[in-house]
């Protein structure tokens, strides 16, 4: 087949303690699934059916074990904020998934940043309009070596952090999500066919803040590594 055009390279995530990388189809993210952080963005905790926003394929920065990756500070913005997330990785194609077949679907699991424009995306949702412009730029996907689920197992526990040049600022539990990595696969499905490539950030915990250029951010869960960037 010859294209009009050169076709843009596949994203792809390398695969911890492998030279294998693993294709990303689409990124779909969970917003406010821990109670402390929708109170902190100024919502109700309550258990209402979780909601969801995309990313481009394009925009996750893969990143290496033991070394900050630079991660160029975005335009149009005066408020850029970090979010630390659990990452799924589809392995196994389905809809209508029951929650009790989920896990089967799992690939494995990563440590990603949901890097955000907040003064737009707070701008936008005050205006009843779309998040784009907030939550999908260039960039915005910063995430670590994918572990398979064969080494990691499906984690349902187990200590979620971030720090900004040292100091603490994100901290929970993978236990505090309010949807659970199977119940939001469960639900994600009945709107979408997930596919092998498919990457799910399932929200961040309380403590989301600023970063500007210079700073080192890291953050980790516990039995999936770290991820490291650095604002440039």
């Amino acid at each position: 087949m010859s294209y009009v055009i050169s076709p843009a390279p596949i994203p792809a995530v390398p695969v911890a303690g492998s030279t294998d990388s693993f294709p990303v189809r689409r990124i779909y993210c969970v917003g406010r699934n821990y109670a402390a952080h929708a109170r902190e963005m100024g919502s109700d905790p309550d258990r209402e059916p979780p909601f969801f926003f995309c990313k481009p394929a394009d925009a996750i920065v893969p990143a290496t074990q033991g070394s900050a990756t630079d991660v160029a500070y975005p335009p149009e913005t005066a408020n850029y904020h970090h979010e630390v997330e659990l990452v799924v990785a589809i392995g196994k194609r389905g809809r209508n998934i029951a929650g009790s077949e989920a896990c089967s679907h799992v690939w494995g699991y990563a440590v990603g940043f949901d890097m955000t424009r907040r003064d737009l995306q707070f701008a936008l949702r005050d205006k009843g309009r779309p998040w784009e412009l907030g939550k999908a730029f260039d960039q915005s996907a910063p995430i670590a070596p994918i572990v398979p689920a064969s080494r990691s197992g499906h984690p349902t526990a187990g200590k979620i952090w971030l720090t900004v040049n040292g100091k603490l600022k994100q901290q929970g539990d993978l236990s505090d999500l309010i949807w659970s990595v199977p119940e939001t696969i469960a639900h994600l499905s009945t709107y979408f066919e997930l596919l092998p490539g498919d990457l799910i950030f399932t929200g961040t915990p309380e403590g989301v803040g600023p970063v500007v250029r210079g700073d080192l951010l890291a953050g980790g869960i516990d039995g999936l590594g770290e991820l490291s960037i650095r604002i440039v």
